[in-house]
């Protein structure tokens, strides 16, 4: 099922997702999204592209240039390992080139060179490795975030066998999108191996009678990762095969760090976004390094690094370029042969594994026909639906994790946006089935009561409860912080209304800033620290990546960390300031509209939430108008105007 292939009958419109839609339409309409995110990503692409300024073009946070290559090795399957950093090497400007993100390494010098693609393998805050299949030519490098082909083409692969499928994978499909009962056996007798409240107990067990799918539904700070792990390791325990997976690197190995403490046969396949000491022997590079019959393909790939630097120095003549194309081509196929004598060693590892860990793109070369009695998707509320059928179509069941509350899938087409593309397939399961097919954990471990309580009656009909241990908890609990306003009380907001704290759009850019508000902010921070609050037990968060690069660029605190929303999903900080940045006469709050969003960035909080805004501009939403009302009630309200100067 290609783009080429699929047959163009939208007409007037996007087909809409019924429950009752057949796996042909469905199936037609997943593709047809598809298409558009192609066409968006190609399209943003493009426009990078037409950027001339270095500060404008990495203004975007898909594009980093004038980048060195410092280093470079062969890594898994021959593959190279490019290390690049700035020339002078100063700190990477922000950039949404994360671990797993297709991107492409071209002459910075030259923009007419195509450039090779490959993927980030590793990042740092100075430095970023690309793996490659090819070696880029050039001194001065440009990095792009690149469209993602490779992902699209196996999702529209899997999604084409899972259309066709009959037998397990056929009820399993039909299952999904309402065309058949979802099943559940008797609550199974567990002795569980970790600490759980009730509520996780029971959700053990619900996910563990599944015959088809369950799902378990994680507000923010109630252990979902922790429940999750349990009920990997009961499955295992009763003989099956796990699948864990996740949209993300960070998610997986989230995870896998939870796994490997409670079991040995772990397994952790792809790019890890960061791997500590205690999981390197989970990985597949580091398993296969250490495979006795490995030694061989150690020398062979030293010789193969032997060519690549040989083959990399500047020519001179037409006898150095055929000489350049005869050392590559020797050095292909070496690496041919270090594949065919890897791949077998790849495939006894994995045979070795109870659970694989990966993120939901799965290298289906590597896993190659395998299928698992349980796959687990975590975060499955940011898994696009076409990016979970690679997943179904291994599992005998299923069990997604997530909250539906917190941020959607990242969609790039306005119009597949529009249609339908930001709804998970597990926000449909809930919406559909209701509380036949999830449990709920509402006990949370991370917020204040007064942090919580809001989100808790907005989201989750008003089911969470504060655990003792942070119920009450403040900032001057801390060691060395002392009592002020603002250690002793939880939540704030500081209102800016009439104070001109106008937003900006950035200069030659499509995010938005707010001057005046990272005055404030800034201050802020200045006072926490004042009173004693460690620079890494705080974080700032806001809602458009400009604001963003305004704060940090007049705050250089190295443990301070200073982020969008995106970026701090599944994290948390002792105090969390938030500015909303919108401030206009025309009560405009873009994406802010979207309440998840703010779900997410307010939950962050352990121990105290700021929160720096415009009631003008947010109160004619009723989402903002009902936190407003919120904060008065709690005397958590302030103006900007009892701050003096700002």
């Amino acid at each position: 099922m290609t783009p080429r292939s699929r047959p163009n009958n939208f007409g007037g419109g996007l087909k809409v997702l019924q429950d009752s839609t057949s796996p042909e339409d469905y199936f037609e309409i997943l593709g047809h999204w598809l298409d558009l995110e192609g066409e968006a990503e190609r399209a943003r692409l493009a426009r990078r592209r037409q950027i001339r300024s270095q500060r404008d073009v990495e203004s975007t946070g898909e594009t980093l240039v004038s980048m060195r290559m410092n280093d470079h090795q062969t890594g898994l399957a021959g593959r190279l390992l490019l290390d690049f950093a700035k020339p002078n090497g100063e700190s990477l400007p922000m950039n949404r080139l994360k671990v797993g993100a297709p991107v492409v390494v071209s002459d910075g010098g030259d923009p007419s060179d195509e450039g090779v693609a490959g993927v980030v393998s590793r990042r740092k805050r100075d430095s970023i490795q690309v793996a490659t299949e090819q070696w880029p030519s050039g001194s001065l490098f440009r990095i792009d975030l690149s469209p993602d082909e490779t992902t699209r083409r196996r999702q529209l692969a899997a999604m084409a066998k899972a259309q066709s499928a009959n037998k397990r994978t056929g009820r399993l499909r039909d299952a999904l999108l309402g065309l058949r009962p979802i099943r559940f056996s008797d609550m199974p007798e567990i002795r569980f191996l970790t600490e759980l409240n009730p509520p996780q107990q029971d959700a053990v067990r619900f996910a563990l009678s599944a015959q088809d799918v369950a799902i378990l539904h994680g507000p923010p700070g109630t252990g979902k990762t922790t429940t999750i792990a349990e009920v990997i390791y009961q499955a295992v325990a009763r003989g099956d095969r796990v699948l864990a997976c996740a949209p993300s690197n960070t998610a997986v190995d989230n995870l896998l760090e939870r796994l490997v403490a409670i079991m040995p046969n772990v397994l952790r396949v792809g790019h890890p976004a960061r791997v500590f000491e205690s999981l390197r022997g989970h990985t597949l590079d580091e398993l296969v390094d250490a495979d006795p019959s490995t030694d061989v393909i150690r020398d062979m790939r030293r010789e193969l690094e032997q060519l690549m630097r040989a083959a990399s120095k500047k020519p001179r003549g037409r006898e150095g370029y055929r000489r350049r194309g005869e050392l590559y081509a020797e050095a292909g196929q070496l690496r041919g042969q270090i594949r065919s004598l890897e791949r077998s060693v790849i495939q006894s590892v994995i045979d070795g594994a109870d659970v694989v860990c990966t993120t939901t793109t799965i290298d289906d070369d590597l896993l190659a026909d395998r299928e698992f009695d349980l796959v687990v998707v975590d975060e499955a509320c940011q898994c696009t639906q076409p990016s979970v059928w690679q997943a179904v179509l291994r599992a005998d069941r299923i069990i997604f994790a997530g909250d539906h509350c917190q941020l959607p899938p990242t969609v790039l087409s306005d119009e597949a946006a529009k249609a339908g593309m930001r709804d998970s397939l597990m926000q449909r399961l809930v919406q559909r089935e209701g509380e036949s097919v999830f449990r709920r954990l509402i006990v949370q471990y991370r917020m204040h009561q007064s942090i919580m309580q809001f989100s808790s009656e907005t989201f989750y009909q008003g089911t969470l409860q504060a655990d003792a241990s942070v119920r009450s908890h403040r900032l001057c609990d801390l060691p060395g912080v002392i009592e002020t306003d603002s250690t002793t009380t939880p939540i704030e907001f500081i209102d800016t209304a009439g104070a001109e704290f106008d937003e900006q759009l950035e200069p030659d850019g499509e995010s938005k800033l707010n001057p005046k508000e990272a005055n404030l902010i800034i201050r802020l921070i200045r006072e926490l620290l004042e009173a004693g609050v460690e620079a890494d037990q705080i974080a700032v968060i806001a809602p458009y990546a400009a604001q963003v690069r305004t704060i940090r660029s007049r705050m250089e605190l190295p443990d301070l960390e200073i982020d969008t929303v995106d970026g701090f999903q599944g994290r948390e900080k002792e105090a969390v300031l938030l500015t909303m940045v919108r401030s206009n006469d025309r009560g405009e709050i873009g994406f802010l509209a979207d309440t998840r969003r703010t779900n997410v960035a307010m939950t962050r909080a352990r121990r105290k939430l700021i929160m720096v805004g415009d009631s003008a501009t947010l109160g004619a939403n009723d989402f903002y108008a009902s936190m407003l009302s919120y904060f008065e009630k709690h005397d958590a309200y302030k103006s900007v105007w009892q701050f003096g100067d700002v």
